[in-house]
């Protein structure tokens, strides 16, 4: 890419050296505001299913994985955009939520019933998959703390979104260790 004079882009501008940085289709704010927490969280999850998507894993999975890191970057996007829906920016919808049921409830189908708690661990990838988990969990959280600082101005499909993402982060890591063989870590309280 080339700037504005003809040269070529660089990556860092500096602009975000006084702890600022700029909204897309908006003003700049601290870097540890609300919003920023919101979609810098969002990208760690994004990052996260980058490093589950380097070991082996069914194909079906990987696919499902590569869209919703789409889906994950559109979300941020909307994050990253104060008033999303009034600058056409409101990416996630119920179709989005409805694409993630349908995963959860077709691949926990295949999966023994529940019986217990598990913990994380297993196969490698599953124990990926459970910290990918964790992370959607802390990126839903940051985004009820935004809907809450500002009221009315971010969309309830993202919550819900990010809620069933982490269920079906869950149902996938069980999925992972059935394909290996590798039984589910049950809990145990006298251990």
């Amino acid at each position: 890419m080339d700037e504005p004079g003809g040269g070529p882009m660089k990556i860092y501008t500096k602009t975000g050296d006084s702890g600022e940085t700029g909204l897309f289709r908006g003003p700049r704010t601290r870097k540890d505001a609300a919003r920023i927490e919101a979609y810098g969280t969002v990208d760690e999850l994004n990052a996260v299913l980058g490093v589950v998507r380097t070991e082996p894993l069914p194909a079906d999975v990987d696919s499902l994985l590569g869209r919703i890191q789409h889906h994950l970057f559109d979300l941020g996007a909307e994050l990253a955009t104060p008033d999303a829906a009034a600058q056409g920016m409101a990416m996630i919808s119920d179709a989005h939520i409805q694409t993630l049921e349908g995963a959860i409830d077709r691949h926990d189908a295949a999966l023994p019933a529940l019986s217990t708690f598990i913990l994380p661990g297993g196969t490698r990838v599953a124990a990926d998959l459970h910290l990918a988990r964790t992370v959607c969990r802390r990126a839903e959280r940051r985004v009820v703390t935004l809907v809450t600082t500002e009221r009315g101005r971010i969309s309830p499909a993202l919550v819900i979104y990010l809620n069933r993402l982490s269920d079906l982060l869950f149902v996938l890591a069980r999925v992972v260790n059935a394909v290996a063989g590798c039984p589910d870590v049950s809990w145990s309280k006298d251990a």
